[in-house]
């Protein structure tokens, strides 16, 4: 067998279809190439609980990259270790009284699984199918009392750009934030220094697999600097101009399945091969 390559798979828009299911094909490729002796490995913007069920269908064994690198565990294997990098409480507190100064629809705080609503929100909570027992709704001056994993902003789509600018101007030594694309338009923000490189390093020392043999694929501004890093750095069909620009390679759209596509030819994984 050739040397074992580490896979790095994005979710929203990349290994998930537009109504948020797997390919039975992608899925059959993914699972050749795990018993090929590779490693598949998710990293995703989404908390563990948002995940969960797509690391279960695929039966991985490997760790997991949450919160865009924020928070990295092994969920059968505890003795691997947890690597939580959340924001400081009081950067959380500014942050959040930036948003209200600036009229947001919403500010929700997520420390690890557990959710922090400032207002009540049936959008967030339907979409994303929050236990209510995991959700705490009020003022998150007072309610928020632990180093949130991230913040997520709500603002009215057309101050998306002027917010993001602002939270620049005055928390850029402290944090890092992204945009979720179209329909949500939320602003997510974690600590400086975190993205999915800096979990796919932390994932790819463990496994002892080195940069070279790292495949990522993604389609959001979230994937920019794991496709940078990894040794082939793919962008899906459909992804963003800037990811595709900085890809060493751009495979078919998540509806095409762009994961399956280019791994059958780069790894000989079609059927019978």
């Amino acid at each position: 067998m050739s040397k074992p390559y580490l896979i790095a798979i994005d979710l929203d828009g990349t290994l998930l279809k537009d109504d948020k299911t797997v390919s039975t094909h992608t899925k059959n490729v993914l699972r050749r190439a795990v018993d090929n002796g590779h490693h598949v490995v998710i990293s995703t913007g989404r908390p563990y609980r948002g995940s969960e069920r797509y690391y279960r269908e695929l039966e991985l064994t490997t760790p997991i990259i949450n919160f865009n690198g924020a928070f990295i565990h092994h969920p059968d294997n505890p003795g691997w270790g947890v690597h939580h990098s959340p924001l400081e409480l009081d950067t959380a507190h500014d942050i959040v009284k930036t948003c209200l100064d600036f009229e947001v629809k919403n500010v929700i705080a997520e420390v690890l699984d557990d959710v922090y609503f400032h207002y009540e929100d049936e959008f967030i909570t339907n979409t994303f199918m929050i236990e209510p027992h995991k959700m705490s709704i009020g003022h998150l001056h007072n309610s928020l009392e632990h180093d949130p994993t991230s913040i997520l902003i709500r603002p009215h789509d057309h101050h998306v750009r002027e917010l993001r600018e602002l939270l620049k101007a005055q928390h850029a030594e402290v944090i890092d934030h992204r945009v979720w694309a179209a329909p949500w338009n939320i602003i997510e923000v974690v600590k400086a220094g975190l993205n999915k490189a800096v979990g796919l390093k932390h994932v790819a020392d463990s496994l002892n697999v080195p940069q070279d043999r790292i495949i990522a694929f993604g389609d959001e501004d979230n994937d920019l600097e794991m496709i940078e890093y990894a040794g082939y750095g793919i962008a899906m069909g459909n992804a963003i101009p800037e990811l595709k620009n900085i890809a060493n390679g751009v495979t078919k759209t998540n509806e095409e399945d762009g994961i399956a596509y280019f791994l059958e030819d780069l790894l000989s994984l079609k059927k019978g091969v």
